[in-house]
Formats: C-alpha cells, sequence, structure tokens
C-alpha cells in the first residue's frame, strides 16, 4: 500500500513543479515560496485535525521534535533553492538535477537504516546519475554566461537539502503519526521562508504578484501539501531508498506538461537521459522483491 502512496506523491509533486513555473515566471521565488508553505501549512493542519492525530502532540520526545525540526530546515532550504532555480531554468532541465536527490538518499539510506545495497542498487544508483548527467543541457551555447548556468547551483542545492530532507524525516516520524510529523515540519518550514523574506527586505513584492501568479501558486501549494502528505505516510511505512526513488518519478509527470504547457522540448540526448532515470528508478522499486 505504501508504494500507491508514494506513487501518489510523485503525481502531485509534478503538479507542483508546472503550477510553481507559472506562479514564479514574474513572481519573487522567496514570496512564491512563502505563500506555498502558508497553503501548505493550512492544509496540513486541517487534515491533522480531521483525522484527530492532534492529540498526539503531547507525547512527541524530545529526540523526535529534533529530527522534525532539522527536517523541516533541510525542506526550507531545498525549496529556497528549488524555485529559485525554477525560476532561471527549463523546468525539464531543473527538475531532473533536483531528483538527482535520489542517489545521496539511496547511499544515506545505507549508511543510516541499513537498507540492502546489492548490484541492483548499485545499478540503479549508476542509471540514475547518468541520466542526469545526459538531461543537463546548454541552452544556448553562443551565450553560456555565468548567470544562464545558476540554476544548475541552485538545483544541486535543492537535491542536497532534499536528500537530508528525506532522512530526517524518516527519524522525526517513526513514532509518530504521518500527518502530525508533516504538520509540524512545514510550520519549521514556514518560519525558514517568512525569515528569508524578512531578511532579504522582500515583504514589499507581495502586493505586486499577479492575481494569475498568486493562483498558480496556492495551486502549488495545494499539490505540494497533498504530495507531501503521501509522501511521509509512505516513508513512514517503507524502504526510505525506494519510496524516494518512486516520488522522484513527478519527472515524467513534469516533463509531460512542461511539453504541454510551456513547449519545452526534450533533445535526443535528454530523452536518453530520461530514460536512464525511469529504468533506475524501476530498479530500485523491484529490488525488495
Amino acid at each position: 500500500m505504501w508504494i500507491l502512496f508514494a506513487a501518489a506523491s510523485a503525481l502531485f509533486a509534478g503538479l507542483s513543479a508546472i503550477f510553481g513555473k507559472y506562479g514564479v515566471q514574474g513572481a519573487d521565488s522567496d514570496i512564491a515560496t512563502a505563500v506555498r508553505t502558508i497553503i501548505v501549512l493550512a492544509f496540513a493542519w486541517l487534515l491533522v485535525f480531521i483525522t484527530g492525530a492532534q492529540s498526539g502532540i503531547g507525547g512527541i520526545s524530545c529526540r523526535t521534535w529534533l529530527f522534525l525540526v532539522l527536517s523541516g530546515l533541510a525542506t526550507g532550504a531545498s525549496w529556497l533553492c528549488y524555485f529559485k532555480a525554477l525560476q532561471k531554468g527549463d523546468v525539464n532541465k531543473v527538475v531532473p538535477v533536483d531528483k538527482c536527490s535520489t542517489v545521496l538518499t539511496v547511499v544515506l539510506a545505507v549508511l543510516c537504516f541499513n537498507e540492502p545495497f546489492t548490484l541492483i542498487t548499485a545499478a540503479a544508483v549508476v542509471l540514475t546519475g547518468v541520466g542526469t548527467l545526459l538531461m543537463i543541457e546548454k541552452k544556448q551555447v553562443a551565450k553560456s554566461t555565468p548567470q544562464n548556468k545558476s540554476w544548475l547551483f541552485y538545483a544541486a542545492g535543492s537535491a542536497i537539502f532534499a536528500s537530508l530532507t528525506a532522512i530526517l524525516g524518516k527519524i522525526g516520524i517513526e513514532n509518530i503519526n504521518s500527518n502530525l510529523g508533516t504538520a509540524i515540519r512545514t510550520a519549521v518550514v514556514l518560519v525558514m521562508a517568512c525569515g528569508m523574506v524578512a531578511v532579504t527586505g522582500k515583504r514589499k513584492l507581495l502586493g505586486k504578484i499577479k492575481a494569475k501568479e498568486m493562483v498558480f501558486i496556492c495551486f502549488s501549494g495545494l499539490a505540494t501539501g497533498a504530495s507531501w502528505l503521501c509522501y511521509y505516510h509512505a516513508l513512514q511505512n517503507g524502504l526510505v531508498s525506494v519510496v524516494v526513488a518512486v516520488d522522484k518519478l513527478s519527472v515524467l509527470v513534469t516533463i509531460a506538461f512542461a511539453w504541454l504547457v510551456f513547449g519545452e522540448r526534450l533533445t535526443l540526448r535528454s530523452m536518453a537521459g530520461l530514460v536512464c532515470i525511469v529504468v533506475g528508478t524501476l530498479l530500485l522499486v523491484l529490488l525488495p522483491a
């Protein structure tokens, strides 16, 4: 059953990236991140109260609080990097780099949770890494400047923090309801996102967001909330390496919508990279069998 939740997480994560790309086309990425987090927070706590999970707050240990907070901080850092990358680069290039966090997560899961690392796992990791490299292409060779390449730096940062999010989150939700854990983590992300907006003095930019952009930012937040709830439910009950791998299949949803909505096309090289990522993910999914 947790595989189905991981698959649902991938679907909603793909939609979140597309809605987010629309939302940050004219809006500041830090402001957009803070607004999205407010939506996710409201969505998460609504589900907590619907399921009655709020009664478990008093029983949360100090260790659990620590890892939930650390996971939330890692998530906030990942989001800030991710949406800055989306603002600067093509969706079908940013997302694959972000999904490279699968490789880092598999390694950390083996080290932290003693999850199996076999030849199949190694092959999956190599395929995912090679696929990501194949999908990173220069948009315009003649105008290859540091500014044009800056999206890669932010996308890589997003991947690193995303891998830490999964590991810290797995530890943080070991003994509590996954919905409650998600809501608490989201509150930490909101504090971090709002803090970033305050420090950079961007609060005045909130009123400059167009209505259409705000709608898509809110849609992105709702999709993210749904993705997170499914993701952490799956993470609580399944293998970290497999859950993260299935979740990263959201790249298929994202690229499909990027083609339909933004007209972004994949080259033969990028297509080969996508195939490698998908095959590597499927190997990890089949691993427990």
